[in-house]
C-alpha cells in the first residue's frame, strides 16, 4: 500500500519541473480596510492618543477604541507647514514646531533629493508650491503592499456644506511621474460608480492649482492646503499664525468625519508554488483506516472491494525528505479513487 510518493523533478534549479511549478506571481486586489472591507463609513479618534501625539498627527480607527477592543487604526491624518506655522515654536522660541516636522518627514519620504517642497499642477503648465499641506497615510497593516490606483474615493464635508469627493487621475495618465515615493498621480474632484472613475475637474483646470498628490506605492495622499481650504464644498480654514497651535490636524479630521466615506482597495503580489500530486490508477487504492478490513486475516469489510477496492481522497499531505509533515491540503469534497480511476490534485501554497 503506497504511503509516500516522490514528486517528479527534472531539474531542481528550474522554475518549471514535471510536478512542481515555483515562483508563480499573481496581483491580487482586495478591500483596504479591516476584514477586507472596501468602504469605511465610521471614523473615530482616541482621546488618549490626542494627548500624547495629537499635535503631530491623529490616528483614525474603524471603531471607538475606548469601548471596543477590536478597533484597529485604519489611517492617520496630519497637517504640515514648511516653516512650522500653525504649531508652537519658532527660532529662539520654545516649542516643537510639529507642523515643520511633519512637512519635512513627508518631503524626505516622497520627494526627490533635489526637492524640498511639494509642487502641485496648475493651469497653463504652471505649478504651485503652497507652504502648508494636509496628509493621509494608510496604516501598514491595511496597506500591506500598495494602494490600487483608480480605486479610491474620499469625501470631505461638514455642517451646512456640500460634500467634496476626491479621487485620483490614474485612469487618464499613461506615463505617471515616478520619484523617491514611487508613482505619483494627481488628486482631482470626481467619483467612482460601478468601478468606473469619473473626473469632475482635472488638476490643470482646478482654480488655484491641483487638489493634491497621490502616492499609491507608499499609501500616502498629500492635499494642497490653501486650495482645499478655498473650495467652498470643503470649507477648511487653516490657522497658519506663527508660534500658535492652530489644531489644523483636528480641523482636517472634522471634515473627514463629516464626509464619513473612504472607499479604497489595495494591491499586493502573491507568490505561489504549485504542486501537482499525481495519483496513478494502481496506487493509493487502500486505506489505513481500521474499518477498511476486519478479522485477523485482513479481509475487506465490504466484500465487493475484493479485487476492486475503492477509497475516497479527502486530503493531501506534503512531507520533507525525513517524512515530516509540512502542510496539509484538504479537498472541497471527497474524490473517489479505484483501479479504474486516476487523479491529479494541484496544491497551491501562497507566500
Amino acid at each position: 500500500m503506497s504511503v509516500y510518493k516522490d514528486f517528479n523533478i527534472q531539474d531542481p534549479d528550474s522554475p518549471l519541473s514535471s510536478d512542481i511549478v515555483t515562483n508563480v506571481k499573481d496581483t491580487v486586489s482586495s478591500g483596504m480596510w479591516a476584514d477586507g472591507a472596501g468602504t469605511l463609513t465610521s471614523f473615530f479618534t482616541s482621546s488618549a492618543a490626542e494627548v500624547s501625539y495629537g499635535t503631530y498627527y491623529l490616528d483614525v480607527w474603524d471603531k471607538n477604541p475606548t469601548s471596543d477592543t477590536t478597533a484597529t487604526v485604519q489611517f492617520s491624518v496630519a497637517y504640515g507647514h514648511i516653516h512650522g506655522s500653525g504649531s508652537t515654536g519658532a527660532l529662539g522660541v520654545d516649542g516643537n514646531r510639529e507642523s515643520a516636522t511633519i512637512y519635512r518627514q513627508l518631503a524626505n519620504t516622497l520627494l526627490g533629493p533635489t526637492e524640498d517642497r511639494f509642487t502641485f499642477e496648475a493651469s497653463d503648465g504652471a505649478h504651485t508650491t503652497p507652504s502648508y499641506i494636509y496628509a493621509i497615510s494608510i496604516a501598514r497593516q491595511q496597506l500591506r503592499e500598495k494602494m490600487d490606483p483608480g480605486n479610491w474615493e474620499l469625501h470631505l464635508s461638514g455642517s451646512g456644506i456640500s460634500t467634496m469627493k476626491l479621487i485620483d487621475d490614474s485612469g487618464a495618465t499613461t506615463n505617471p511621474t515616478v520619484n523617491q515615493g514611487g508613482r505619483v498621480f494627481n488628486v482631482v474632484s470626481g467619483s467612482i460608480s460601478s468601478g468606473v472613475a469619473t473626473i469632475k475637474t482635472a488638476a490643470a483646470s482646478q482654480p488655484g492649482g491641483g487638489l493634491g498628490l497621490f502616492y499609491p506605492d507608499t499609501g500616502i495622499i498629500v492635499l494642497n492646503g490653501p486650495v482645499i481650504g478655498s473650495v467652498s464644498s470643503a470649507s477648511l480654514s487653516a490657522s497658519v499664525a506663527s508660534n500658535t497651535e492652530g489644531d489644523n490636524t483636528g480641523k482636517f479630521y472634522d471634515k473627514l468625519s463629516g464626509g464619513n466615506y473612504f472607499q479604497a482597495r489595495r494591491e499586493e503580489v502573491i507568490t505561489s508554488q504549485h504542486y501537482f500530486c499525481r495519483v496513478p490508477n494502481k496506487e493509493f487504492n487502500f486505506s489505513s483506516n481500521p474499518t477498511f478490513t476486519s478479522g485477523s486475516n485482513g479481509k475487506f469489510t465490504v466484500p465487493t472491494f475484493y479485487k476492486n477496492p475503492k477509497v475516497f481522497i479527502t486530503q493531501v499531505g506534503l512531507y520533507n525528505d525525513d517524512n515530516e509533515l509540512l502542510a496539509i491540503a484538504k479537498l472541497s469534497k471527497p474524490l473517489l479513487k479505484s483501479y479504474s480511476r486516476e487523479a491529479i490534485i494541484k496544491v497551491k501554497l501562497d507566500f
